[in-house]
């Protein structure tokens, strides 16, 4: 609009040949004008998001079989064991422990706990996310006794001179007892808890490399389960 009226301005100051002249030079000016004006602007760029859940599942099931505790425990088995008759005389009771029918042992064994949590099944159902927010539901810990050993060389034992001694039959017996203590004794022990502890501090670093901010991250774990079945018995040899 400004053009225009700039052009009909001259065309009154100036003559007829200077009209024409005037008329090439703002022409191509003023298409020159509009067509930057009409012309739209570029779109700005956004970035794109990537989705990093596919990714983070796949490093996460790399790691198969993530062990986060190891417990080193030592533990004596003791066994006491005496002749005794027992009967009954003129309507009397009677219990008498045998002379040199007495045996005692004991037993030192060593037995290596391990925590760990198997990933073969994880997927992106473990895992929730909201906006810079991720939790990840881990799967239950498996506790499983990965060595079991009687110490030979420190094993005590009485035994009286009417009694035998003990068998590596008992001895075995003695030491599948002791095994069966510890395993029993895993819920007062704190494993579980350590072992969920230990799980978040291997992952919180794996998570954060993917472009999460630590305070974004929950690690979570189911809140009711039963430990003794998570627990294995057999030996599970590394």
């Amino acid at each position: 609009m400004f053009i225009l009226i700039f052009f009909n301005y001259l065309c009154r100051q100036y003559s007829n040949k200077m009209k024409h002249l005037i008329y090439i030079i703002l022409i191509p000016v003023a298409w020159c004008v509009a067509a930057s004006c009409s012309s739209e602007q570029p779109e700005e760029i956004k970035a794109e998001v990537t989705d990093t859940i596919p990714s983070l599942v796949m490093q996460i099931q790399k790691t198969s079989r993530l062990y986060t505790t190891e417990y080193h425990i030592h533990k004596i088995v003791t066994h006491d064991d005496v002749v005794r008759l027992k009967g009954n005389f003129l309507s009397k009771d009677f219990d008498i422990t045998l002379p040199l029918g007495e045996r005692k042992i004991a037993i030192p064994m060593n037995a290596t706990l391990k925590a760990y949590i198997d990933f073969s099944d994880f997927s992106e159902k473990n895992i929730e996310r909201h906006g810079e927010n991720i939790t990840i539901l881990l799967p239950d810990p498996k506790i499983t006794l990965t060595s079991s050993k009687i110490n030979q060389k420190e094993i005590r034992e009485y035994v009286g001179l009417a009694r035998s001694h003990f068998s590596d039959k008992e001895l075995t017996n003695y030491e599948q007892q002791g095994r069966k203590a510890i395993l029993n004794n895993i819920p007062n022990m704190g494993l579980m808890q350590a072992a969920q502890e230990n799980a978040a501090r291997v992952l919180v670093p794996m998570i954060t490399q993917m472009g999460y901010q630590e305070e974004h991250i929950t690690i979570a774990f189911r809140k009711n389960f039963n430990i003794q079945q998570l627990i294995n018995s057999t030996i599970e040899k590394q």
